[in-house]
């Protein structure tokens, strides 16, 4: 059964057979990947062990859920030690059966059905890839640019306008770096995106037409301030704790709050199949099944490194420092010199797989193959690129844009160790290819990358410890870190579906 007005996606099509619900088409160029239906697989179902009488019907809206089994922390009003309290709006009669109550994402966060800026037609992607020069891109960038500038220039005086178009055809050192880079990864791009929307549009996934979602669409709220990053800030004056006596882990339980000090001082575990709320300032937070986290600035790393774990897979997406993040002041960076102090050596197993969001700055890519890499002890693989389209299979932006690509780069490694142990474990797993794609409809949220557990999975045992650094989210099976991690649980960002014996 569907919610009104919520298509979700994962009940009305299937990918290819041997495939995840996520994956859903793979060539030899890459992957198709569906990530709104990858965190609808993660189990967002929160686990009623009592039944109460009345029968009184879910309350769909998850914003204003009073959830039963709430985690609490700088909450006002903490669940009872002796029981949850019982929470009418969300009570089913289940005659003595365990109720669950189902969240899924809201789909209007991947409603991307048109470009963020139209290519001409015949730049295209359904035209087929036309051979275009180092010489032509620059033109064409310029052209660009020179257009961009007459639209801005409007209400300046013609001789301002004149020399602030001048200037914009002048490339610096760092865009003629990006735009050779581009030149020689723009065919790969274009012809295995066009492979695998090809298959995308013949399956169904993607659609020349999209119809109108519901009308709750705009009742959406576009920006959530959750104050994470800053309550990160604020633990930093927090007493400091006992290393010796203080405990590592912390098991999210359905009956006990957790004082804020437990949640921003250890890795907090869900080591149930069901998902749990918890809540930090007032706000609520989905942690899925069978994930652990920990909440911290990049200062107070020191809980990750006393769990004990070493990680198969590591990935990583640092606050790359750039103009434009400066000028927003959107949120902070770290600078190369404190990205290579992450304790990536220490939190690595033996051939443990480094990926490495970078941004499309040269100087950003050369300084993680070059210095970055090197320092951790990894060896470079390959280049990876995440290609955004839109739900009709077109590229989000031009792809021959010069201030903003429809890609994005990773840079994935494997830790130099022991030779005949790296041998005899990398001798049951496929080799990490060079230029593979991964290619999906990108959530409007800002940063929300899309996952690679479905992707890794060929490259990787079954069952292996995986981390996420500067993570946004969770995933079951994953220990994610980051001053942010659960900005994207927010409960409002997901709708409750229905209620489920």
């Amino acid at each position: 059964m569907v919610g009104e007005g919520h298509g979700f996606r994962e009940l009305i099509f299937r990918p290819e057979k041997g495939l995840t619900m996520s994956v859903v088409h793979r060539l030899t160029v890459g992957w198709l990947v569906d990530h709104l239906s990858f965190i609808n697989q993660c189990g967002y179902e929160i686990c009623d062990s009592f039944a109460h009488p009345g029968g009184v019907t879910p309350n769909t809206s998850a914003t204003s859920t009073e959830d039963c089994h709430s985690i609490s922390a700088f909450a006002a009003t903490p669940p009872s030690s002796d029981g949850p309290s019982y929470c009418p709006g969300n009570a089913v009669e289940t005659e003595g059966k365990r109720a669950k109550m189902r969240y899924v994402f809201r789909e209007e966060f991947f409603d991307i059905s048109k470009p963020h800026i139209a290519a001409a037609p015949e730049e295209q992607l359904c035209q087929g890839c036309p051979e275009v020069s180092l010489t032509e891109i620059k033109a064409n960038s310029s052209r660009e640019e020179y257009q961009e500038g007459a639209k801005s220039d409007t209400g300046d005086s013609l001789a301002t306008a004149r020399k602030k178009r001048k200037r914009k055809c002048v490339f610096n050192q760092g865009e003629l770096d990006a735009l050779e880079y581009h030149s020689k990864v723009r065919k790969l791009i274009w012809e295995g995106t066009l492979d695998l929307v090809q298959e995308g549009l013949k399956s169904g996934f993607l659609h020349r037409t999209t119809a109108k979602l519901s009308c709750r669409k705009n009742n959406v709220p576009q920006h959530i301030v959750c104050g994470l990053a800053e309550l990160c800030e604020m633990a930093k004056q927090f007493p400091a704790v006992n290393e010796s006596d203080h405990q590592a882990v912390h098991v999210l339980e359905e009956k006990t709050s957790n004082a804020e000090q437990d949640l921003l001082s250890c890795v907090m575990e869900n080591n149930s199949n069901c998902a749990k709320i918890i809540v930090l300032m007032g706000q609520k937070y989905l942690v899925p099944p069978r994930s652990s986290f920990l909440l911290s600035d990049i200062s107070c790393l020191q809980p990750l490194l006393n769990y004990k774990k070493k990680f198969d897979v590591i990935v990583i997406d640092p606050p790359w420092e750039n103009k434009s993040v400066k000028r927003s002041n959107r949120y902070s960076y770290l600078s190369s010199w404190q990205i290579k102090q992450i304790p990536v050596p220490t939190l690595a197993a033996p051939n443990c797989l480094v990926v490495m969001w970078v941004t499309n700055r040269q100087k950003h890519l050369r300084f993680v193959k070059d210095e970055l890499f090197p320092h951790w002890s990894v060896k470079t693989l390959a280049e990876w690129h995440w290609v955004k389209i839109t739900t009709a299979g077109e590229f989000v932006l031009p792809l021959d844009s010069l201030h903003k690509k429809p890609y994005e780069v990773l840079v994935l490694g494997r830790v130099q160790g022991d030779v005949k142990e790296d041998l005899r474990k990398s001798e049951s797993i496929l080799p990490i290819p060079e230029h593979q794609l991964i290619v999906s409809i990108p959530c409007s949220l800002h940063s929300h990358k899309p996952p690679l557990a479905a992707v890794l999975a060929e490259f990787i045992k079954p069952d292996v410890e995986c981390l996420e650094l500067f993570a946004r989210n969770l995933q079951p099976g994953w220990t994610s870190w980051g001053n942010e991690v659960l900005k994207f649980q927010h409960i409002d960002y997901f709708t409750l579906l229905q209620n489920e014996n």
